[in-house]
């Protein structure tokens, strides 16, 4: 029996590009059905910030004059693409997700990212939504609300690139861009059961950079990405810490796992203790590459729970700076969890950031050391799976607000590229992510050890038509 043709909205960006090309498919045509996708879905998941239908619409349209022309401006003319609020778009205010900016001004220039995609000619449908500041695993917004997960819209998406998530899993278009400082593409695909690559440091071009942030595409598949990358890769003069070209060829292959050396990483040192069902699904995914033929040996913890407490310190002494500098009547409007966790760095001395500075290289050496007698490392992208959506954090507390993110953080700090990628469900239906780590710089290995791994896993829930 032949498996039903998938609803329009759930195609993949090579398929719709392969249809572009054969003229089955317009682009507008496509942008309209993934805005009549977002236009049924909003009003239970909440994932949009903005919508610029008339601006795709215009964008696909001047797309399908030129694949008619056959000069499409590259693989993705035409192909829809969302781009989290934080990612700086022509014209669009940028609130960081938080009330206290409600009034933010349009920004007069597209961020590196945004940039790429309209030379690449694709269809930018709009910006999804963040939680405040950026420092919620959560889809909780005091701006933008609650953003659900779409498999079950009592249970909470992650973040803070949240909104993105929930746009993929729910099949508002092919290709979605997030960003990343501790693990802010990688729980959210975790979360919503797509895929991630939180590249190595510099490899997407940010503006503004900061210490461990990255942006990274975020869909279905790991080929998606991988197109999706051979675009926001390229270089950007505004990224001082944007890496020198360099020529990978992201039509991926899969990596045969056979001899590898994969380290299986269960015990992150600090946090939360990894769930059994989650713990269960990882071993399970390890046994795939083993008996693939790769040599899968235990990782001892690295981290340790002083480690994530001056990381939690070093964040609070940033983010504080930039709450102080709020007016009173700004704060007021700021989520309370945030502002209560900010305030956290209020009395911090000068000793006490240069202790979360040393500790961020120390963490660096941590996690480069623990990889070097391995090809990769797999873990759990989160110890825990999914919670209530009304929740800030999985601990939903100030005080533990960093408890989940042992496992990805530490990539953030070194720079190294981790993905995640779904390998299973909890018994009741939670997707759960797989953590695949290299080496710094090879982003194609994990990409091609990921598309490895989607090809042997079991086969995949259907995705969620209509959100629940």
């Amino acid at each position: 029996m032949m498996d039903p043709m998938p609803a329009l909205h759930d195609l993949d960006a090579l398929q719709v590009a392969a249809q572009y090309a054969a003229g089955a498919l317009s682009p507008t045509e496509f942008a309209r059905a993934c805005l009549d996708r977002i236009a049924a879905c909003e009003p239970i998941l909440n994932a949009m910030y903005r919508v610029d239908a008339d601006g795709a619409l215009a964008a696909a349209r001047a797309s399908e004059a030129r694949w008619r022309a056959k000069q499409p401006l590259s693989p993705l003319d035409g192909v829809p693409v969302t781009i989290k609020e934080n990612i700086y778009t022509k014209g669009d205010p940028a609130p960081i997700g938080t009330a206290a900016n409600a009034d933010a001004a349009p920004q007069p220039e597209d961020a590196p990212s945004s940039a790429r995609l309209r030379e690449a000619g694709c269809v930018i449908l709009g910006k999804t939504t963040m939680p405040d500041f950026g420092m919620l695993s959560s889809g909780l917004s005091s701006l933008h609300g609650i953003t659900r997960n779409p498999w079950d819209r009592s249970r909470n998406t992650s973040g803070s690139s949240s909104g993105a998530g929930a746009a993929a899993a729910a099949g508002y278009a092919p290709l979605h861009v997030g960003t990343d400082i501790g693990g802010s593409v990688r729980l959210p695909a975790a979360w919503n059961g797509i895929f991630t690559l939180k590249p190595s440091n510099g490899r997407v071009p940010v503006d503004p950079p900061f210490l461990g942030r990255v942006a990274g595409p975020m869909t279905r598949t790991v080929a998606d990405s991988a197109l999706l990358l051979s675009v926001i890769t390229e270089p950007d003069w505004r990224d001082h810490m944007n890496l020198p070209p360099h020529a990978i060829d992201w039509n991926v292959a899969p990596r045969d796992p056979r001899g590898l050396k994969i380290g299986l990483h269960l015990d992150a040192g600090c946090g939360m203790p990894v769930e059994a069902e989650t713990k269960a699904a990882i071993e399970a995914a390890a046994k795939l590459f083993a008996d693939a033929g790769a040599v899968v040996t235990p990782v001892p913890a690295f981290m340790t729970g002083e480690m994530l407490n001056l990381q939690d310190i070093f964040w609070r002494a940033r983010s504080w700076n930039d709450f102080a500098a709020l007016s009173p009547e700004k704060q007021a409007r700021v989520l309370p969890f945030i502002a209560k966790w900010c305030h956290g760095g209020a009395d911090l001395s000068g000793r006490d950031v240069i202790r979360g500075v040393n500790n961020y290289m120390a963490i660096r050496a941590a996690a480069v050391k623990a990889i070097q007698p391995f090809d990769f490392i797999l873990s759990p992208t989160s110890p825990v799976p999914t919670f209530p959506a009304e929740w800030e954090m999985p601990s939903n507390s100030v005080e533990r607000a960093m408890d989940h993110i042992g496992f990805t953080m530490p990539y953030n700090m070194s720079e190294q590229p981790a993905s995640s990628i779904n390998c299973g469900y909890t018994s009741d239906g939670k997707p759960i992510g797989l953590q695949i780590a290299g080496h710094r710089f090879d982003d194609d290995g994990v990409m091609r050890l990921s598309l490895w791994f989607e090809r042997a896993r079991a086969p995949q829930k259907p995705w969620p038509t209509p959100p629940k």
